[in-house]
């Protein structure tokens, strides 16, 4: 788990470094060629960097062990800071929202300047995007951080207004259309929109102790069911905060087994439930089985 988590800090502390080398980028694009989906990535890239430092502060406020207070450990942060995210990402959303629709009802769009720089920007900008999401996917899977894969789902967001800037700065150059810049930036607006759904959806969930992914359920059932001297289980029950799964489980053992025995076939149970999905909290009980009785 360490490991686990000095990942999660090492991808956190570099997506605030690319957030925040791109909204430098993109503040310079934005007065360059006073482009509105540049604008409205800039914004995004803007709130990422808000988000990311907030997930940052989460993730290592995840860490802190248990203590009297919070006997389950501080990992329900991490949902704390996801749910966040997604009302940062709706509220930027409708205010680009709102200004592509008042460009897009204006009489004359204001033309736009210096195309050729706002696409460098904007390429370079898809490249370090690319190379962020691609880390952040694999730390995720890992890791199974939620606010990771939260970071991640809005910077995957991120691509598509990017292409989409890239490509209204080409119509409003050669093609002499430059509604198309109000058009991409509310399509990115209505992506911000459902990327923020989502986000919030799972956050929420984990707030309201949703249980673990059925996969994983069931493949601590299969393990639980298979292991030598479990007779039966019951009462395998489950909870999530953050990237952390909680899980109940009660094993029905044969009542002549001594103490030791009991022990050793629980932990053993349980060592093996910890290697296969590592992000797990497991607490057994053992119960004497009905034909024991």
């Amino acid at each position: 788990m360490r490991d686990a988590a000095r990942l999660a800090m090492r991808t956190g502390a570099a997506s605030c470094i690319v957030a925040a080398v791109l909204v430098g980028l993109k503040l310079w694009a934005v007065a360059e060629t006073g482009a509105l989906s540049i604008a409205a990535s800039l914004a995004d890239s803007a709130i990422d960097l808000m988000v990311s430092l907030g997930a940052m502060t989460a993730i290592i406020y995840a860490q802190r062990p248990a203590d009297e207070d919070h006997a389950f450990g501080h990992s329900s942060a991490e949902d704390i800071a996801a749910l966040a995210q997604a009302v940062f990402i709706a509220v930027s959303a409708l205010v680009i929202a709102a200004a592509a629709v008042m460009r897009l009802l204006a009489d004359a769009p204001p033309p736009l300047a210096d195309e050729r720089q706002g696409i460098a920007v904007m390429t370079i900008s898809i490249l370090m995007t690319l190379a962020l999401v691609w880390w952040q996917g694999h730390v995720a899977r890992r890791t199974g951080n939620r606010v990771i894969a939260a970071d991640r789902l809005h910077y995957l967001g991120d691509l598509v207004p990017n292409i989409g800037a890239i490509v209204a700065l080409v119509a409003a150059g050669p093609l002499g259309l430059p509604q198309i810049d109000s058009v991409v930036a509310l399509a990115a607006a209505v992506m911000m929109l459902i990327g923020a759904a989502g986000i919030g959806r799972g956050a929420f969930d984990a707030l309201m102790d949703r249980q673990a992914d059925p996969e994983v359920l069931e493949g601590i059932a299969t393990l639980a069911a298979a292991w030598p001297g479990v007779r039966g289980f019951h009462d395998l029950k489950s909870r999530t905060a953050g990237s952390r799964i909680f899980i109940n489980l009660h094993l029905e053992l044969d009542g002549d087994l001594s103490l030791r025995e009991a022990h050793d076939i629980g932990a053993g149970l349980k060592r093996t439930i910890l290697l296969a999905y590592p992000q797990t909290d497991v607490i057994i009980h053992k119960d004497v089985a009905e034909e024991s009785r």
